[in-house]
């Protein structure tokens, strides 16, 4: 890989790849709408030479293409909100794979396990059936069909798969990012979904490690990948090591279907995750076999470690 382009690198798993991109020296361009968010990226990482920072629209194959000069990989992490999903997610799409087809770039795309409909094994391997029940997970579905389209004749794309994730980069996109935030600034927080039943998370510079060590293996385009976390988890032993980590006792208030319906009348975002609900109280679990026996030992950060990392530098 000689060089790299990480659309939404200020996000919460492009921020990831990017640093992991720069730490292992690739020449990387940082991708993104806003400039201020990227210059603050570009200062956090202590402006490295080999990072160049591009503004751009990433529904614009256009631009994509004049940031992509001499690049061979691209990272496609932007993505679009929950409540802008079925209108903007195919159109983004579109446009990244328009302008990788006409570069001949390899692609790296990072999803989400909501086209696998509710589990049917308890470890959830890539030959699991897609049979998704909701909305949107129809929609990334198609999404995932588009990536693989046969008119794309010049692009050679994967697909990795992530369950729910958590790290320093998280964000309100993420479920456990607005939780961990409010922690680690000693405020009352949120947390969607059922806290009792365990579920699956990824640290999110182990998801990186992993979805880079993918991207190096030529014979892993044309193909999709499931990076599991490590083991499962409850959101109250999430809550007990942040709030350790953070040395805060303030609340943290969980959120069911009544709760969302009522705080996204005022947050549309909120409003839709309520339909994602099923996955906090029948949790699915990714299998890492493939991962293990084609590239290597999964990157598994304790979370007594990821989130007590996670808050420390939350806290700034």
């Amino acid at each position: 890989m000689k060089k790299a382009i990480v659309l939404g690198a200020t996000g919460g798993t492009g921020a990831a790849i990017a640093e992991e991109l720069v730490k292992r020296g690739v020449n990387v361009a940082a991708f993104g709408r806003s400039r201020a968010k990227l210059e603050s990226f570009a200062a956090r990482l202590g402006h490295p030479p080999h990072l160049t920072l591009a503004v751009g629209d990433a529904f614009q194959a256009k631009d994509i293409e004049a940031a992509s000069a001499g690049a061979d990989v691209l990272f496609h992490c932007a993505n679009v909100p929950y409540h802008e999903m079925e209108e903007r997610l195919l159109p983004l799409g579109e446009a990244v794979m328009q302008a990788a087809d006409r570069l001949g770039l390899k692609v790296v795309v990072v999803d989400g396990i909501y086209p696998y409909g509710r589990r049917q094994a308890d470890r959830v391997d890539e030959d699991h059936p897609k049979e998704p029940h909701t909305r949107k997970g129809r929609i990334r579905l198609q999404y995932g069909r588009m990536v693989f389209d046969r008119r794309w004749t010049r692009a050679r794309p994967l697909i990795v798969r992530l369950p729910d994730y958590y790290g320093p980069t998280a964000n309100q996109a993420s479920y456990l990012g607005g939780t961990l935030q409010a922690i680690a600034k000693g405020k009352v927080g949120f947390f969607i979904g059922n806290m009792r039943v365990p579920r699956e998370y990824v640290y999110l510079p182990d998801a990186a490690r992993m979805t880079v060590d993918i991207a190096l293996r030529e014979d892993a385009y044309g193909e999709e990948w499931n990076i599991p976390g490590a083991g499962v988890i409850s959101g109250n032993e999430i809550v007990r090591l942040a709030r350790k980590a953070a040395g805060s006792t303030k609340s943290v208030i969980p959120l069911g279907k009544i709760g969302l319906s009522i705080l996204g009348a005022f947050v549309p975002v909120m409003k839709e995750v309520v339909e994602m609900l099923y996955l906090t109280t029948e949790p699915l679990r990714l299998s890492g076999e493939k991962y293990e026996r084609r590239i290597g030992p999964i990157a598994a950060t304790r979370y007594e470690e990821g989130i007590a990392e996670t808050v420390r530098r939350l806290k700034g």
